[in-house]
């Protein structure tokens, strides 16, 4: 039987984190800002002025050897490996990202038929995508 309603639009992603001043720290620095916190279940919910919601979940053990489990481990667990947004101009993002000193650790790129990326990580050595879509002529 086929599901009944239809998925509208996509909501948030939630990203683990080990340090919840540290972490909304650095996605406030990406231009997110922290507008709601559930201290029940150790989380908020931060929102970039375009509307783009993360929640940060504060919960996770810090790991000291600075790798991700999801990616850098040689046994691929599943799960959610990043988060990917849209930005206008992604070498005004590169320069930006260079200025302030946020590591990049994929150059920009072309990833597919209609976008060009680039790749950081948080300091939880979560990866964060940054993609700029491609105008249909250039595809």
């Amino acid at each position: 039987m086929k599901q009944p309603q239809p998925i509208r639009q996509y909501d948030h992603v939630g990203i683990r984190v080990s340090d919840r001043q540290q972490a909304v720290a650095f996605y406030e620095q990406l231009g997110f800002k922290e507008v709601r916190r559930f201290e029940k279940y150790e989380a908020n919910e931060m929102e970039s002025p375009d509307g783009v919601r993360i929640n940060l979940i504060y919960n996770a053990t810090k790991l000291h050897h600075g790798r991700n489990v999801l990616l850098d481990e040689p046994i691929k667990l599943p799960g959610v490996t990043h988060p990917a947004f849209v930005v206008d101009d992604l070498y005004a993002l590169k320069d930006w990202l260079e200025q302030v000193g946020i590591p990049i650790t994929e150059g920009i790129h072309r990833l597919g038929p209609r976008r060009i990326t680039l790749f950081i990580r948080d300091p939880d050595r979560n990866v964060l995508e940054f993609n700029q879509l491609l105008p249909e002529d250039q595809l």
